[in-house]
């Protein structure tokens, strides 16, 4: 039988809102860069270029 989880676990239910993410080259290689939709500001960028692109963001 399936259960809600209970409220509080810090779990994310569904997409993350008001962020996008796009692939960014810097110095020849692409790594997935994470933006605010609201300012158009990025937020942060994964080191490592073999990573999986951030989940629950939509993509550019």
């Amino acid at each position: 039988m399936a259960v809600n989880k209970p409220p509080g676990d810090n779990a994310r239910k569904g997409a993350v809102r008001k962020r996008s993410q796009l692939k960014t080259k810097i110095e020849g290689e692409e790594h997935w860069t994470k933006r605010d939709k609201g300012s158009g500001e990025f937020m942060a960028q994964k080191k490592d270029r073999e990573a999986p692109p951030y989940k629950g963001v939509r993509k550019e």
